[in-house]
This record gives structure tokens, C-alpha cells and sequence, in this order.
């Protein structure tokens, strides 16, 4: 690498001239918003953003290049600090021209350590209510817990010890008195934990289908050769009792199981009228395990007999059980109807000719037009929608043809995720039930969690409704943490001015929310999604949540895969990593921090090269980029005269 000389006078100068046409251009950035609604603690992250985003607009690659031969900072790391950056580069390219470091360059000296500012946040932000807001230099783990956290206090306990530093409540399921408990554990178990709670956001899903019979179907397990290796094994057990890790069967004569012994055989006929015999291997109070060598199906009503130690014949009935999910199987090629009526939908109906299936959200089909794209249950399913029907009245609906389903079809069932990721939704990410789960959320929670984010105007929202909380005395609405979950496209393209919006308040954050994002964005554009979030947010000193799918795996089975090993050392870059539920949660925790705690010293070094990123060019702001094939033309870095 060749190092400045008096030999590179002219190009030296040049240099220096792009350098400071970039700062003006940083500059007139920050001036072009009023940043006196941004809280003062984040007025310098706001200015840093605009400085951020307004070189970024710009194909910066062959400045890099040439900075780098030089022996310069190629401005891989100017997140943090733009102008700081920009200005100590001016200053060595001015002395080295024998020029004088211009007045520009002049109030940004090398401070305090570039990562205060966003260290501060974080702290902030996930600091319990109990006070504790103590310095946490690495990467924080945060936890979803299941529901049975609100009566286990143990698994909380164990939770927080293997080191979960914020546990979150999911607020789609269970209810306040259910999140009061698992608030009220994670507390005991440390006052240091921080609790966030997600609010659930609209909810575009399918319709439902009409329940499949109830029945329930046990087999045997069998090797290659058709033997019986493993008997069909079932629970009996009372009506009131709970499920089992073995399947179960309620009955409603519950007193009677306490009359079986081990060895009786118990007979009976399936649903298709064949006799069956299951012999009791194991006994407890009105809990009988029973075992059969060949398959079969029973349903509510079903009657079982055994002759009892006296002779007497001892009889059980089946009680009532679940329906089986029924689901309509759908292929590449064909056509599906959506409709704005949520009455449930039956597969097996022979006088529909399309698969019809509701959705939960009728405004979708005044936002859609033929030629956008349809998705559906985490992307499995997808499809192009052919045609549009929006009267009104219920009688909205669009025609798509499915363009993948797998090779042999996918099953679509009822209340399953869809997306439409090329529309724009006219639906506010705060809900008349996020409205109602705030007064909980207020009293109990650090911090809560927006999802599906699409605008500032979504922020904003959440922002006021929590100002009029506070106004009123519900509790501490302004003091509460504020993350937004980016999960779409539009929120993605939209980032800036969330941020912007969201540091009118003092405790925020953005989680990176990957699942809907990958299926939106597509798998394949998702890792550069992740970065570009990663940096925005880093120039803001906005803190991140690493989310979706860490270490799943594991979590369930407890073996991660090696990619999911991969993965949880780039969450290290993240002010916080989240782990989804599972069995084998505790495991995945102490994994997760063993893999950060060594990526520690290792994801700091980061030298990416600045291709320009339209996602966030303001129409109009910067050179134009045309797109030619797969490759990006950009224009190149002004020049000064």
C-alpha cells in the first residue's frame, strides 16, 4: 500500500476535494431537517443518520479503492461517526497537499470512543425497572417465554441464570393476568431482567376451515419389514387432566381408570368396526397407559371394556377430543380464490371449483392490483394475483395463480401468515387490541415491541397514544422502552424516517425481525437486509435486536445446526440476540452466550465496501442509479472544480 507523498500532488488534491464535497453534502442533509422534535439525547445520532444516509445515496467504491492505495481510511467505519470521520480524512489529505485544514473540519475532533453514545442507548433501553442500569459492553440475550412461565417459576429461574438478560411476552396469546405472573417471576428470579412485551399488530392470515372429524388415530411403530418394534401407546385419563408427552385420550368416566391394574386387557372397536385389544402397562391415579400392537381410530363415544379382578365388566367411554386440521392441497399452476368472508371454508366441497379461503384483514383488497405477488404460511406457498375484486360489502376478493408449492404441493390450512410484499396495506400497525393490552403493557413492562412497522406515521401513533397514557396517570408510558419491529419491505424502505420518528422518545430500538422480512424481501436478499439495517441503525446509535429463528434448533432439540452456530456469532454486532421458546431453551441459552462471548473480539472489524443503497434515497436527493440487467450503474462521487 503506498503511503501519501508530494508525488500524488494532483490526485492528493482531488481527494481532498471529494472529501469536503462529501461533507458539505452531509451537512445540507442535516440542515434540510428540523431535528428539534428529536429527544437531546438523540439529536447527535439523528444529525449522524442524515450525514449517513446522504453519502450513502452515492456509489462511494472507487473513493474507497483509491483512499485505501494511499494509506487511508476507506471509510468502512464511518457509521458510528460520519463527519468525524470524513473530517480527520480532509485533514491528513490537506497537510499532505500543503493546503490548510479547511474551517469545516475543524469542530469535529476525536472525542470519546465511538460506540459511547450507542453503548448509552442500549443500556437504556434495556434496563429494569427496578433501576439497574449498569454497562453491558456485549451482546444481550433475550428470551420469549412460553406460557407456562407464569406457573413454573422454576423454569423462569433457570431461565435468567443461564443467561437470559430479557425475558419477552408475547402478547398474541395468554392474557393479562398470565403476563403479570411471568412479569412477577422473571423479577423474582433477578431484579436486573428486563421484561419486554410485544404488542400483536394487525394479523393478515387466512380465513378458517371447517373442523376435520374428531379423531383420534394411534398406531404402532414398525420396522422396514412391517414388524412391530414400539406398541401404539395412549393415556387415558380424566377430562380435566393435562396433556402428557404421550398422546391422550379423556374419558368421561374418570373414577373407573382407578379400578384397572397392570396386565388387563381392554377391548374395543375402532371406527371402521374392527376389534382391538390394548393391554394397561402402567397405572396412576386416574391415569391408565395402555399399549397395541396394530392401529387404530377412535371418536367421541367410543366404548371400551375389560373384565374387571371380581369378573364384573369394567366400561369407559371416550370424551370429547380435537379435529382433526384440514387443509386444502395446493399446487404450482393452479388458481386459489381469496375472499373477504371469514366463514369457514370446507375442502371437501364439491361445488366449489377453486380453492376459496378467506383472509382477516378485508382492507388488503383496495392495496392490491393484478401482478403483485402473494404469499403464503411463511412463504411456503407462492403466488402471482391475476385478478381483483374489491366491491365492498364483503364481497371483496382476488384471483392468484400459485407459482411455487413445493414439488408435490403444499398443504394451506387455516389462520396461516399471509404476505404482500409489493403492497402497501393501508392497515396501522397499533390495533384496537394493541390499544387495550397497553394498559398492561404500561403497568408491568420496561419495554414494548411495534410490529409490522411500515411508516413513521406507525410510530408516531404508538408515541402519542403512549404521551396520552402518561397524561392521564395510567403509569409511565413515556418512560416505557419503545422497539420497532421492522418485518416488511415497506419498513424497510421506510427506516429512516422511523428512526427519525421513533428518537422523538428516549429509550428506543429496532428489532430485526427476519421471518416475515425474509419472506417479504425474498431468502436471498435477506443477509443484505440484515446488514444495511445493522449500519443504518449503528449511524443513528440506534441499539438492534438480532431476531427469528437463533439457534431453533437447538431450542427444540437440543442440537443446533451448523449454520444456526453461524448465525448466532453475527448476532454478536447486535446490542441483543432473541431466542424463541423450545424444551430445550436453558441449553440454548448457555450456547448463545458461550458463542458471543468468543465472537467478542472478532465482529468489531468490519470493512465493508459502500456500493450506493437506493432503498433509502429520497426521490430526487443524489445521483440517479439505472438499473441495466443485474448490474447497478451509479453515478461516482462528485468532483469540486
Amino acid at each position: 500500500m503506498d503511503a501519501v507523498t508530494t508525488d500524488d500532488h494532483p490526485s492528493i488534491l482531488r481527494l481532498r476535494a471529494q472529501i469536503l464535497d462529501l461533507m458539505d453534502l452531509a451537512l445540507a442533509a442535516e440542515r434540510a431537517v428540523d431535528l428539534s422534535r428529536i429527544h437531546p439525547d438523540h439529536r447527535s445520532g439523528a444529525a449522524n443518520l442524515l450525514h449517513y444516509r446522504a453519502l450513502r445515496a452515492l456509489d462511494l467504491r472507487a473513493l474507497q479503492a483509491e483512499l485505501s492505495r494511499h494509506g487511508l481510511s476507506s471509510l468502512g467505519r464511518m457509521e458510528p461517526r460520519v463527519m468525524e470521520n470524513l473530517a480527520a480524512v480532509a485533514a491528513i489529505l490537506s497537510r499532505a497537499a500543503g493546503q490548510p485544514v479547511p474551517e469545516i473540519c475543524r469542530p469535529f475532533p476525536t472525542g470519546e470512543p465511538e460506540t459511547d453514545e450507542l453503548q448509552r442507548n442500549a443500556d437504556a433501553l434495556f434496563s429494569a425497572s427496578s433501576g439497574v442500569t449498569a454497562s453491558h459492553p456485549g451482546t444481550r440475550i433475550m428470551v420469549t417465554l412460553p406460557s407456562e412461565a407464569a406457573t413454573d417459576p422454576t423454569l423462569v429461574r433457570d431461565i435468567v441464570q443461564a443467561g437470559g438478560d430479557v425475558v419477552r411476552i408475547n402478547c398474541a396469546h395468554d392474557g393479562p393476568d398470565a403476563w403479570r405472573a411471568m412479569a412477577r417471576n422473571a423479577r423474582s428470579a433477578d431484579p436486573r431482567t428486563a421484561v419486554s412485551m410485544d404488542l400483536g399488530g394487525p394479523k393478515l392470515r387466512t380465513g378458517p376451515i371447517t373442523p376435520g372429524p374428531h379423531v383420534l388415530k394411534v398406531k404402532p411403530r414398525r420396522d422396514p419389514l412391517g414388524r412391530v418394534v414400539e406398541p401404539g401407546m395412549l393415556w387415558l385419563v380424566g377430562e380435566t387432566d393435562t396433556a402428557t408427552d404421550l398422546q391422550s385420550a379423556p374419558v368421561t368416566d374418570a373414577e373407573t381408570l382407578d379400578l384397572l391394574t397392570v396386565g388387563q386387557d381392554i377391548t374395543f372397536h375402532d371406527t371402521r368396526g374392527r376389534r382391538r385389544i390394548a393391554r394397561v402397562v402402567r397405572t396412576e391415579s386416574r391415569r391408565v397407559l395402555i399399549a397395541a400392537d396394530r392401529t387404530y381410530y377412535l371418536t367421541p363415544g367410543a366404548r371400551l371394556s375389560c373384565s374387571g379382578d371380581d369378573g364384573r365388566r369394567i366400561r369407559l367411554t371416550i370424551g370429547e377430543l380435537p379435529s382433526s386440521g384440514q387443509y386444502f392441497l395446493v399446487r404450482a399452476g393452479q388458481r386459489i380464490v381469496v375472499t373477504a368472508d371469514d366463514t369457514p371454508v370446507n375442502p371437501d366441497d364439491p361445488s366449489t371449483d377453486l380453492t376459496t379461503i378467506g383472509c382477516t384483514l378485508p382492507e388488503v383488497f383496495s392495496a392490491v392490483a393484478p401482478g403483485h405477488r402473494i404469499l403464503f404460511d411463511d412463504g411456503k406457498i407462492e403466488g402471482i394475483i391475476e385478478s381483483v375484486s374489491a366491491g365492498g360489502g364483503g364481497a371483496d376478493s382476488l384471483v392468484a395463480r400459485i407459482t411455487r408449492a413445493g414439488l408435490d404441493g403444499a398443504k394451506l390450512r387455516g389462520g396461516k401468515g399471509i404476505n404482500l410484499p409489493d403492497s402497501s396495506l393501508p392497515v396501522p400497525a397499533l390495533t384496537d387490541d394493541d390499544r387495550k393490552d397497553l394498559e398492561t403493557v404500561v403497568e408491568i413492562a420496561d419495554m414494548t415491541a411495534l410490529s409490522f412497522v411500515r411508516s413513521a406515521g406507525d410510530v408516531a401513533e404508538l408515541l402519542d397514544t403512549l404521551a396520552d397514557a402518561a397524561d392521564t396517570g395510567t403509569h409511565r408510558g413515556t418512560d416505557l422502552g419503545v422497539v420497532v419491529k421492522i418485518e416488511t419491505v415497506e419498513g424497510f424502505t421506510a427506516l429512516p424516517e422511523i428512526l427519525l420518528e421513533l428518537m422523538r422518545h428516549r429509550r428506543i430500538g429496532v428489532m430485526i425481525a427476519r421471518g416475515d422480512l425474509a419472506v417479504e424481501a425474498g431468502f436471498e436478499r435477506l443477509v443484505e437486509v440484515q446488514e444495511e439495517i445493522l449500519w443504518l441503525c449503528e449511524a443513528g446509535h440506534v441499539p438492534t435486536i438480532w431476531a427469528t429463528q437463533v439457534l431453533d434448533s437447538m431450542a427444540g432439540n437440543g442440537l443446533p445446526t451448523r449454520s444456526e452456530i453461524t448465525d448466532a456469532g453475527a448476532a454478536r454486532r447486535a446490542e441483543c440476540a432473541m431466542l424463541n421458546k423450545g424444551p430445550n431453551i436453558v441449553a440454548a441459552i448457555g450456547a448463545l452466550d458461550a458463542v458471543l462471548d468468543r465472537m467478542g473480539s472478532h465482529l468489531d472489524k468490519k470493512s465493508p465496501v459502500l456500493r450506493r443503497l437506493s432503498a433509502w434515497t429520497t426521490p430526487g436527493e443524489g445521483p440517479a442509479a439505472t438499473a441495466t440487467g443485474s448490474e447497478i450503474e451509479d453515478e461516482a462521487v462528485p468532483t469540486r472544480p
